[in-house]
């Protein structure tokens, strides 16, 4: 199926609640984002976006002078640093972390959450993917394994960024060093 933008423009136009569910399917063929989606959604509904407005969760600015501080103190203190926790009213978790020669001892993934990482100084080793082998639950939604059959490995270094979606197979090694940023939108995914 080819969509070209200039129809999603013109469909996305139109307001009726008919053409709105018309474009948020075919926007999600196409694979635009979900910003677009909600986009979308507010041309859609004229009300809904003062709606939006008004059940938003406040803001929160992390200065590069906190951060800065931060990421200092966490490497004269390797451990975890809770930037911004889930129940914060927004459906993400913010953690920074040093670690220095540490080693996961088995694989997990997660049903419900997604994670994006950021190093911010020193490097580490990821293995991404592949089919568990020796898979238990940890919790609700949460698994590990003894292994993985077919994961990649990627060595990760200051400025790189992983985004590893929920159901995906993932372990850390790091043989010196590393500061990085873990990003974990929560929540369901809907189609």
């Amino acid at each position: 199926m080819t969509v070209e933008c200039g129809s999603l423009s013109r469909m996305a136009k139109k307001t009726s609640r008919r053409n709105f569910l018309r474009t948020a399917s075919v926007a999600a063929a196409a694979g635009l984002s979900l910003t677009d989606k909600l986009a979308f959604a507010a041309q859609a509904s004229p009300a809904s976006g003062a709606d939006v407005a008004a059940a938003a969760a406040p803001f929160k600015l992390f200065t590069a002078k906190d951060l800065d501080a931060d990421a200092k103190a966490l490497q004269a203190q390797p451990g975890d640093n809770t930037l911004l926790h889930q129940a914060a009213g927004i459906p993400c978790a913010i953690v920074m972390t040093t670690e220095v020669h540490k080693s996961a001892a088995e694989f997990e993934w997660h049903e419900g959450r997604d994670h994006i990482i950021q190093i911010i100084d020193g490097s580490t080793l990821y293995e991404v993917g592949g089919v568990p082998t020796g898979a238990h639950s940890t919790g609700a939604g949460e698994w590990h394994a003894t292994g993985s059959t077919g994961s990649k490995s990627i060595i990760m270094g200051k400025g790189d960024m992983l985004v590893i979606p929920r159901g995906t197979l993932h372990k850390r090694s790091t043989e010196d060093s590393v500061t990085f940023y873990l990003i974990s939108p929560y929540g369901k995914m809907t189609a």
